[in-house]
């Protein structure tokens, strides 16, 4: 049985309103959401000795999330990831999108999905929560009706995202939960494992825009098909870290594509998803400046990112899969997380 609790997380003193927390309690995981971005503030799982520890980065009080921080486990959208020079054109309309990544707009603009606070629903096992994003919001197309869902099943975490729109627009949504499975106060995740099961990947220019190759991972440093340990594999191939759309297959039920694995803790994430792609980051932004939970800082590579989502750009490259959501259809996909020790 999951267990819900419903609390104030504080004020938002510039208007948006208040600010709730949902816990989601199993006898494996325990869970902590926001209504502001639907982010997961605190997520606990259990080692191999059965003790908890909180692996995701973020911080101890709202306003650590009001204040610039990397999207720390936010839904991001409307379109997740990076946009071309912020500009599309949409039934022969140009739209043009803030730049807020170098030249490219990232992540939903300068007030995207993760800095608006949602409307949420108790439901039985999880929480659901609720927005409507006006038409031009951001520079985008049509009034978009969001429903993001989150629920617990023992030590699986589910989250469904579903969306409605006036007009025809590009939706790209994902969760940017940073994880590191040492828990909090850990300073790298070099000594995790990674799995990501995907035939080829999406090279990208200098301000990380795939160049519109698909290319295969094939004795390359990006086959991740059999596990590999983070420092070793950056030092062997002289990375200096992941921000990589992997390209996975795409099916109308979550199928397995990526594993990450704490030899040490025994801490293991296995990713289910109905997405056609995941996002491998490696928090290489991440820069010792930010103080998080418990006064601990998070320097570069102390977590990482699994988003499923669409690839990067979709909507300027007509060979990626569709990322246009029409008046009419339904935008809906899912994504689970099971955690294990």
């Amino acid at each position: 049985m999951t267990e819900v609790k419903r609390e104030s997380f504080g004020e938002c003193r510039d208007g948006r309103g208040t600010v709730e927390k949902f816990l989601l309690k199993s006898d494996a995981v325990k869970v902590e959401i926001i209504s502001l971005g639907c982010i997961i503030t605190a997520l606990e799982t259990k080692d191999r000795d059965g003790k908890f520890a909180d692996i995701v980065l973020g911080f101890d009080h709202l306003e650590g999330y009001i204040q610039k921080n990397p999207y720390f486990g936010a839904v991001v959208g409307r379109v997740a990831n990076r946009i071309a020079k912020g500009k599309f054109v949409v039934e022969g309309r140009e739209y043009h999108l803030a730049l807020n990544n170098g030249p490219n707009s990232l992540h939903g603009g300068i007030k995207g999905f993760d800095k608006a606070v949602w409307t949420p629903e108790v439901l039985p096992e999880g929480v659901r929560f609720f927005r409507i994003s006006p038409d031009g919001e951001e520079g985008y197309p049509g009034e978009l009706k969001v429903w993001v869902t989150y629920t617990l099943k023992n030590a699986e975490l589910t989250i469904h995202y579903r969306a409605q729109s006036s007009k025809t627009t590009p939706v790209n949504l994902t969760n940017h939960s940073y994880f590191n499975l040492a828990g909090q106060g850990s300073q790298s995740i070099y000594d995790h494992e990674f799995t990501i099961d995907a035939d080829s990947y999406l090279p990208v220019d200098e301000t990380q825009i795939p160049t519109g190759e698909v290319a295969s991972v094939e004795g390359t440093a990006f086959d991740l098909r059999k596990p590999v340990e983070l420092g070793r594999h950056l030092q062997k191939f002289h990375l200096s870290g992941f921000d990589h759309n992997f390209c996975l297959k795409q099916t109308k039920k979550p199928r397995f594509c990526a594993r990450a694995y704490h030899p040490s803790s025994g801490r293991m994430i296995e990713v289910y998803t109905t997405q056609p792609g995941i996002q491998f980051y490696t928090g290489n932004s991440l820069d010792g400046t930010l103080k998080g939970k418990g006064g601990h800082v998070y320097p570069k590579h102390s977590g990482f990112c699994l988003e499923t989502q669409n690839w990067p750009d979709a909507v300027n490259q007509v060979h990626f899969p569709n990322v246009l959501l029409h008046p009419g259809e339904e935008y809906s996909t899912t994504t689970s997380f099971k955690f294990s020790a």
